[in-house]
């Protein structure tokens, strides 16, 4: 069974800030992370390998760091990795994502499933699995919490906002992690530091992939961000102060009866 699974390096989002001036995201100092629903993928991918043998890949696309971020999920135990890098991918959106990553894979070649995390910490869109589908023209299966291969088949289950249903899907395909699908590993010391020596990370270009510049990156992108802001904070705090706590009780209950949050009592 070959397995590709794709990967971002996102900034941690406890962390990030942004300029006010300029409306973009400060990175400078902010550490990256491989993003939390992907690790969930990447660990699906390794148990079914292990149980089913074949071999797992790991893809991203991005700047040259992005390659941390493929150290670390073979640190985990992916069997090999691939970056896409060239500045004609930058300002991509999900649409023009999805087309570079799913031109990788046809470079790839032969897969039977595509795990891809739910969404991305940095964007929260859940775009690129669905999207990626449908340019590799293949099923899917999103928000997956369970997979189990029988046979030449996989049953899936998947988890709905208030259920779960499951299906009967066959190769190829691809699903999207979310959390309650497991645990990630953590990564052995020999594999971290095989992955720090040894790992010799596949590095194709647009041009590698023959893509079509109207395509991808921002020239191939049919949305784009216009402003990117932080919300003004509204009102102002108050910082309530008593001796003992039946005193700050009552202390609180007055301000709210003053702020006509609750009403007060009636005898």
């Amino acid at each position: 069974m070959d397995i590709i699974v794709c990967i971002k390096q996102v900034p941690d989002t406890t962390d990030v800030k942004i300029d006010p001036e300029t409306g973009t995201l400060v990175r400078e100092g902010v550490p990256s992370i491989v993003n939390p629903d992907d690790k969930h993928a990447v660990e699906e991918a390794l148990r079914l390998r292990e149980l089913h043998g074949g071999t797992v890949t790991a893809l991203t696309m991005g700047p040259p760091q992005a390659e941390v971020a493929l150290r670390e999920v073979y640190a985990m135990g992916v069997d090999h990795t691939v970056l896409l890098c060239d500045r004609a991918f930058a300002g991509a959106d999900t649409w023009a994502t999805a087309n570079s990553i799913s031109l990788g894979i046809k470079k790839i070649g032969k897969y039977d499933i595509i795990f891809c995390g739910r969404e991305a910490i940095d964007g929260d869109t859940a775009q690129i699995g669905p999207q990626l589908a449908e340019s590799l023209g293949i099923p899917q299966v999103t928000y997956v919490r369970d997979v189990k291969k029988e046979g030449e088949k996989l049953i899936v289950e998947r988890a709905l906002e208030d259920s779960h249903v499951k299906l009967e899907v066959g190769f190829p395909v691809l699903l999207t992690a979310i959390k309650d699908l497991n645990e990630p590993r953590y990564p052995r010391m020999g594999r971290i530091v095989k992955a720090h020596r040894e790992l010799k990370t596949q590095v194709w270009t647009a041009e590698d992939l023959g893509a079509d510049p109207s395509m991808i990156g921002l020239n191939g992108s049919p949305t784009q961000v216009k402003r990117t802001f932080a919300p003004e904070p509204k009102g102002t705090v108050e910082m309530l102060e008593a001796d003992g706590a039946q005193a700050l009780a009552s202390l609180l209950v007055d301000k709210l009866k003053e702020k006509n949050v609750v009403r007060r009592s009636v005898s």
